[in-house]
This record gives C-alpha cells, sequence and structure tokens, in this order.
C-alpha cells in the first residue's frame, strides 16, 4: 500500500468495537494509524440493560452509546463488511446506502459480535422475538403493554388469556433477568387496568436443562426459582419447545401454552455474514480462531495483521474458568479483550510484544425486577435488595462515558420518585397512520358520461292532393 500511515480497520460497533476504538484513540498519538469502524447502527448497545429497557425502567436511547458522539478520531461509516479477503487484506463494505466497494488495511479488528442461535422449531422463526437489541426490547414492552390495552376491553376467555400470557425460551442470564423485569412490570400494569387482576397474568419460563442461570451455584438458582415462584412465575425445566405455529408454544411435556409474545433467550452465535463471508480461521462452534494475545491464529500459527475479541472470537481462557476452555461471550470479557487489544495493537505497530489476555471472572449480578436481583462471587452469594444494588452500581458505573452514565442514573433517579414510565408507543412502527387516515387526496377522475344521441329529423310528410292541384293551377 502507498499510504505510509497504517489503517486499520474495525469490523462491528458493539462492545469489542467501540471500547477497540475509544481505547485506540486515546493510546495512539496523532497520525500514528488511520482507524476506521463500520458497523450499519450508529451505536453500541449495552447488552446488560436491555431487561430493564424492556420493562420500562430505562429509557431505550440512555442505553446505547452514539458512535459519531465519542469517537472523535475514528472515520465512522455506516455499512456492514460482507467479506473479508485477508490474503489481501481487502475487506468488502456493503453500505446502507449505495453500491458495494472495497477497502484496503494494514490491520483488521473483527469484533462483530453474536446473534441469536434459534433452532428449526416450526412457528419460531414467524412468531418469536430475541432479545440482542435495543429494537426488540422496546419492540417487546409495547407489544407487553398492547396486549393489556387490548385485554382490558375484551370478556375472560381464551383471546383474553392470550394476550395476557408471556412465554419466555431459554433460562440464562438473560431469560432470567427478561423473565422477571417482564414480570415485575405487569405487576405495575395490573393497578392501571380495574378490569385486569395479577391472576390473569400467567408468565412462563421454558429451559431445556435441569437448572437455570449455570453462572450462579445451585443454591442460588434454587433460590430465584422459588422467588418467581412467590411472585406468579412458572418455569419448565428439563422442557423443549417442540412447535410455536400461530403462538400456540407447544412443550415435549405434552403442554400447549397460546401466547401472544414469545421471546427467544436461548443462546448466540457468532455473526455468520462476517464469520462466513471471510478467510480467517473458524473453530468447531463458528467463532473466529483467536490467541490468548488476541491476535488471529492458532497457538502454533499466527494470521499477521489480523485481530479479534469479544463474541466473535474464541478467545482461550488462561483462568481456567472458561467453558471449554475459552472465554464465554458476555460483556465483561468483551471490554477487557478490547481495551487490551488496542493496547496490544498499537504496541505492535511500535514493535512491541503484546500481552496475552488473563481476566478471572468477578461474578454475576442480575436484576429480577424492582428492588430485586441475585449477585455470585465465588462463594459468596447477595440476593434481594441488596443484589439489585450492586447490580444497578456495577453496570451504572460500567456504562461507558460520563455522559451516558448521569443519563441513566438520571432516568432512575426520575424513576424512584415519579414510577417507572408506562406509555405505550407502539404505534411509532406506524407513524404515518393517523396522517394517511386523514389526508386529503385528490378525487379519482369521474367517467365521462356520453352525449345524448342528437334527436333524428322528422320525415317530410307529403303534401294533400287538393294542394298539389292549386300549386299547379
Amino acid at each position: 500500500m502507498t499510504n505510509t500511515v497504517p489503517k486499520i480497520l474495525i469490523v462491528g460497533g458493539g462492545y469489542a468495537g467501540f471500547y477497540t476504538a475509544w481505547k485506540l484513540e486515546k493510546t495512539l498519538r496523532k497520525g500514528e494509524a488511520d482507524v476506521t469502524i463500520v458497523d450499519p447502527l450508529p451505536y453500541m448497545t449495552y447488552q446488560p440493560f436491555l431487561p430493564e429497557v424492556a420493562a420500562g425502567s430505562i429509557e431505550a436511547r440512555h442505553a446505547v452509546v452514539a458512535l459519531r458522539r465519542h469517537l472523535k478520531r475514528t472515520t465512522v461509516v455506516a455499512a456492514k463488511v460482507t467479506g473479508i479477503n485477508h490474503a489481501n487484506k481487502v475487506a468488502t463494505i456493503t453500505p446502507i446506502a449505495g453500491e458495494p466497494y472495497e477497502q484496503e488495511y494494514d490491520q483488521i479488528v473483527v469484533t462483530a459480535g453474536a446473534v441469536s442461535r434459534t433452532f428449526p422449531i416450526p412457528g419460531i422463526a414467524d412468531n418469536a422475538i430475541g432479545l440482542k437489541t435495543i429494537e426488540e426490547a422496546v419492540a417487546i414492552r409495547d407489544r407487553l403493554m398492547s396486549n393489556f390495552d387490548k385485554a382490558s376491553m375484551l370478556p375472560p376467555g381464551p383471546a383474553r388469556d392470550r394476550l395476557l400470557t408471556v412465554v419466555v425460551i431459554g433460562g440464562g442470564f438473560a431469560g432470567i433477568e427478561a423473565f422477571a423485569e417482564l414480570r415485575s412490570l405487569a405487576s405495575s400494569l395490573v393497578k392501571s387496568y380495574p378490569t385486569i387482576t395479577f391472576d390473569d397474568t400467567h408468565y412462563h419460563l421454558i429451559e431445556a436443562m435441569g437448572r437455570i442461570m449455570p453462572e450462579v451455584s445451585l443454591k442460588t438458582s434454587e433460590w430465584v426459582l422459588k422467588d418467581l415462584a412467590k411472585r406468579g412465575a412458572y418455569v419448565h425445566l428439563d422442557t423443549q419447545v417442540t412447535g410455536a405455529v400461530d403462538g400456540n408454544v407447544e412443550l415435549s411435556s405434552g403442554e400447549v401454552i397460546p401466547t401472544d409474545l414469545i421471546i427467544w433467550t436461548a443462546g448466540v452465535m457468532a455473526n455468520p455474514t462476517v464469520v462466513r463471508g471471510g478467510d480467517l480461521p473458524v473453530e468447531e462452534r463458528g467463532r473466529i480462531l483467536t490467541r490468548a494475545d488476541l491476535r488471529v491464529g492458532s497457538e502454533d500459527e499466527i494470521v499477521e495483521g489480523a485481530w479479534a475479541a469479544g463474541d466473535v472470537s474464541a478467545v482461550p481462557d488462561l483462568s481456567g474458568g472458561g467453558v471449554g476452555g475459552y472465554c464465554v461471550p458476555n460483556a465483561q470479557h468483551a471490554v477487557r479483550q478490547a481495551k487490551l487489544l488496542a493496547r496490544n495493537l498499537a504496541g505492535v505497530l511500535r514493535g512491541e510484544l503484546p500481552r496475552e489476555y488473563f481476566h478471572k471472572n468477578i461474578g454475576a449480578v442480575a436484576g429480577l425486577g424492582l428492588y430485586n436481583g441475585v449477585f455470585q462471587s465465588g462463594n459468596l452469594a447477595l440476593k434481594g435488595f441488596i443484589a439489585w444494588l450492586a447490580h444497578r452500581g456495577y453496570h451504572g458505573l460500567a456504562m461507558p462515558s460520563w455522559e451516558r452514565k448521569w443519563r441513566v442514573l438520571w432516568g432512575w433517579w426520575n424513576n424512584f420518585w415519579l414510577r417507572r414510565d408506562l406509555v405505550n408507543l407502539s404505534t411509532v412502527q406506524s407513524p404515518r397512520y393517523v396522517f394517511e387516515e386523514y389526508a386529503a387526496r385528490p378525487r379519482p377522475p369521474q367517467p365521462v358520461e356520453a352525449a345524448p344521441p342528437a334527436p333524428k329529423a322528422a320525415a317530410k310528410a307529403p303534401a294533400p292532393a287538393a294542394d298539389k292541384v292549386a300549386a299547379s293551377g
């Protein structure tokens, strides 16, 4: 390449991508490298807040971080990377508007994250919704509140029960937090609907394993189960979903649960568009093979000029606490990997050796609705209100930038005094419906009426014989 300034291309603007670019801006000297980040969305989503967004405890825009506002020295490109030809160090960029083009680079950082991993269960693709994006969290909240509005106008019966039933599939941290937060939201909503009681609402969580929340101890997970049961929630363990056609969730136990809201949280997979569209090495679970120093490659072989971090990568867990020897896909690892990756990348550009990633999990914390939570670190387990404070304290501090921290903290403070905002904005999905309903439109052209036929001229009657005689005389 003719440009002497190294070009760094970051694929994905999520946790790992944003933090890599943010740290590079603080680490690199001015003019030391040219950094570009590519993502179709102009913001990073702080995913631990998605359950609270779905429950109306956090404003949706406060749970995201604007890339252009906080990355002052990084070129932000609104596009997808649909191909990586690392052999020639060229990436195919497909923008949200315009034609695809190729971009050269010297160093590539793949941080494309993960997407919901589903199975070919009939009806799931057509009826379920995930909880990986801010848009999904907002849609879940609006759907739940819209269903309360509809149910309040119906008499007791199957149609009403369907609207007031929520099914969450997956008993990991994401599923349990979403399940508990939405149960908490429903408890708040019934106070505003005189025709709906707490017992009219039905919440079911489906988990294929014999326990929930494998990130915490068995004793702690059992406490969560008992706590959910007290709040009128049903957890189906050792149960699989076999169908969801037309919203009728069929279970391996033979039970059928009709519902209008199915939330899928049963696993994630590395972004397939990026992984399958490139020539970087991939391990058996579909993640980019990554070394402990966050360079792409195996222990014995390095792919020069390629780096990876976050959910899209298979990074060895040197602490020994990972699953299958690799770091689990969570925000805790993604953020720390990104910060080290930025330092390592800057160091390699300066001729230094990279350091290996080592992080021992400091624990797991989950919110279970307002004023309730659970925290586990080693043998230490906190439950209830104190754990809820730990949850909010940890994530409030972990939210990147003070600008975003203050927005979240201010929202929590307002909700403490004013209670959560229960406004339903589901119609924002079709913002022109009122305008279209009343907008004046041109009258359709009227058919041209045919002119009436002209009357035929009357035939001239023959003159009488006497007149003829007179005329001749």
